[in-house]
């Protein structure tokens, strides 16, 4: 039988760690989902999922349990993804692959972004690829708070609520950043619609 996160949260307080990882291993790929959302680059992406579940791990004293653990994990990603997004914006960088010409790899993206069905047809898959590309970029462009309210809500599936917990607003904060945020991608993805 599987434990609740409830469980698995005062066992890890008590110093069991295998309860700590199996909490990793429940929220990984989730966390890894929104912080490559937010920050649209898989290492600045990876670190942000370390640096959750690290800070995570270090808080579960103060983690009180108004919320649940997964709403409390998902609002320290989305801090932590909007720390690097202001620290990006303040010290631009050039990456090797932008500075030396150097492709880059697909890979950490290819575990998010796959389609089995468009696996087998490459035009399909090409297409497949352009359009993730151009969402992906569309939400890139995105404020940092509207980037999270779209992630939590069309790509994690949360609801208002849970986003409000997560953003710590009100519902009706979460309603208008979702409808502004619908519209801007709205418009710069008319084309695709």
């Amino acid at each position: 039988m599987e434990r609740t996160d409830s469980e698995l949260v005062e066992l890890a307080r008590k110093g069991n760690k295998e309860a700590f990882r199996e909490l990793f291993e429940r929220y990984q790929r989730k966390v890894m989902s929104i912080a490559l959302g937010m920050v649209n680059n898989p290492e600045d992406a990876m670190e942000i999922v370390q640096d959750t579940f690290v800070k995570a791990y270090e808080n579960l004293e103060g983690f009180k349990g108004e919320s649940s653990f997964y709403t409390w994990l998902f609002r320290i990603t989305v801090n932590r993804a909007i720390d690097v997004r202001r620290y990006q914006r303040r010290n631009p960088t050039v990456g090797l692959q932008e500075e030396f010409g150097i492709p880059e790899s697909e890979e950490p993206y290819d575990e998010f972004l796959g389609d089995e069905e468009g696996k087998t047809d490459p035009v399909r898959q090409a297409e497949s690829r352009e359009i993730g590309a151009r969402v992906a970029e569309a939400i890139a462009e995105l404020t940092p708070y509207h980037r999270a309210v779209i992630l939590l809500r069309e790509i994690e599936g949360l609801s208002y609520e849970e986003i409000s917990r997560v953003m710590q607003c009100s519902k009706g904060t979460v309603m208008s950043r979702l409808h502004y945020a619908r519209k801007k991608l709205q418009s710069k993805l008319k084309d695709l619609l």
